[in-house]
């Protein structure tokens, strides 16, 4: 696919290039379809016929130079029954018509116009939003690109309303969404070799020019605090650990932070408990939680989000050399717990042990939510389609689940008992990295982070192992790092937490 260098709003036309419409299962257009679409419209009947093509959600019909048309091509894009129709639809149906243009279309315009009823300017502009993340790929390193040379070297793609200024309005917030999520999908898809902690925590400055205030914190400063976990996990490798601390305050002054908490293991071998190598080259996306919270805090910051956040991202690359943690090693946690390392392939949990510690002591938040590729247990148990929830508060957990619901990121929740807990009692130490066997290795992770969850503060885990890279392809996600959970904690965040 050519790169998309331009995306705009206008009124309805239909230009020279490529045209998407959309109709309903009984193959009915909206009015501005059904004007543009006149002079081809016993065309448009027959080919669908032929085609046996009724409007069903998500069937095409594609027609090349369409007689009585200027367009080169033409899409019909079914949705079904209108009514039915829900946020995330809109979202789904702007990736879908982006999906469908020819990679030979210099120019595309597509109709937001459905029967039925005008669509709204905040349809519109979702349905931009899932233009855009359809229109994202990662090919920087390929030296030979894909596309032909007769193929152009960059497209416009215009949508269509009803009112361009509404539309454009509305969607500037979903613009920041669309940036945050790709930056935390280039994060993903990066090179371990590229992305290593320094590099990383390098990279998260440039939100400096956003407002949002960096701090980063070096192996000194974190053996000061006693973060003994995190470090324990990074020492084995020469590329030295970070934390990073984002701060946006965009609320009323004083007012206590959300706290948004990433595991980034830049490259995960296992460690001295070194993994099989089939798949390892995987590995270095088990950083997508600190990706997502560094792209959640640009899209805070990119449209001026009306709260105060912290966004704590653990960095680390757990390798095998002569000076790499050990089975059996007892390390001591900046909460002043001991840990016996088990596994040391159980690392991401150590990291998030120091981090979730600090975070709550240092800025008293009102919740932490923390996103973790934590276990392969949860995509047992879940697969790709949810991320296991774990939380200590109903309220916040609820929150999510439908903010889930609302964006598509889709959370389950899963339970936390003191039963866990003997899973991951130590005979030498307060705890140990691991559970005694194979049976609910998600939750005793999870069982392990609460115990380092300082103040009874409000708090939630995301296990995204399954979403959060090599996760389901949709209609707005064809890359393999997904930036899933921007969009999910930034629609908690507006929905809920902005003053």
């Amino acid at each position: 696919m050519a790169d998309i260098d331009s995306f705009a709003f206008s009124p309805f036309t239909t230009g020279k290039g490529a045209l998407v419409v959309f109709c309903d299962e009984g193959l009915k257009f909206g009015s501005a379809t059904a004007k543009a679409l006149a002079p081809a419209a016993s065309l448009v009947t027959r080919a669908a016929k032929s085609e046996r093509f009724t409007g069903k959600s998500g069937s095409a019909l594609e027609l090349v130079l369409p007689a009585g048309l200027p367009v080169a091509r033409l899409v019909v894009i079914g949705v079904g029954k209108v009514s039915a129709l829900t946020e995330k639809d809109f979202l789904k149906f702007g990736g879908m018509a982006l999906g469908k243009l020819p990679g030979s279309a210099a120019e595309a315009v597509i109709f937001a116009d459905f029967p039925g009823g005008v669509v709204k300017a905040a349809q519109a502009a979702d349905m931009m939003l899932g233009a855009q993340l359809r229109s994202y790929r990662f090919d920087r390193y390929k030296t030979k690109k894909q596309d032909d040379e007769d193929k152009p070297k960059s497209r416009k793609i215009t949508l269509g309303v009803a009112d361009a200024a509404a539309a454009k309005k509305a969607f500037a917030s979903r613009d920041a969404v669309a940036q945050g999520v790709r930056i935390a999908r280039d994060l993903v898809n990066e090179p371990p070799n590229v992305l290593y902690p320094e590099e990383f925590a390098r990279r998260t400055l440039a939100l400096k020019k956003l407002g949002v205030a960096v701090e980063v914190l070096d192996v000194k400063a974190m053996a000061k605090l006693g973060m003994n976990a995190l470090l324990g996990v990074g020492q084995g490798s020469r590329h030295d650990s970070r934390i990073v601390v984002m701060r946006w305050n965009g609320g009323k002054k004083n007012e206590a932070p959300l706290a948004f908490i990433g595991k980034g293991v830049c490259f995960d071998t296992g460690g001295i408990s070194i993994k099989p190598s089939a798949g390892m080259e995987d590995m270095k996306g088990d950083m997508a939680g600190a990706a997502c919270v560094t792209g959640l805090m640009h899209a805070l910051a990119a449209r001026k989000a009306k709260v105060n956040a912290v966004g704590l991202i653990g960095l680390v690359e757990n390798m095998p050399d002569g000076n790499a943690q050990r089975p059996g090693d007892i390390v001591t946690s900046m909460s002043g717990q001991t840990i016996e390392i088990i596994n040391t392939d159980a690392e991401g949990r150590l990291v998030l042990a120091d981090v979730l510690w600090y975070a709550a002591k240092k800025f008293k938040p009102k919740f932490m939510i923390d996103l973790a590729t934590l276990t392969g247990a949860i995509i047992v148990a879940l697969g790709h389609e949810n991320a296991g929830l774990f939380s200590n508060d109903d309220k916040l957990a609820e929150r999510l689940t439908q903010s889930g619901l609302v964006t598509g990121e889709l959370v389950w929740r899963m339970p936390l008992a003191p039963e866990y807990d003997k899973q991951i009692d130590s005979k030498f130490a307060d705890v140990k990295n691991t559970g005694a066997g194979r049976w609910g290795g998600a939750i005793t992770a999870a069982q392990f982070l609460l115990r380092f969850v300082a103040d009874k503060t409000p708090w939630a885990h995301l296990d995204i192992a399954g979403t959060g890279m090599d996760s389901r392809q949709t209609e707005i996600n064809k890359s393999w790092g997904s930036g899933w959970g921007v969009r999910l904690l930034d629609r908690l965040v507006a929905d809920h937490y902005e003053s």
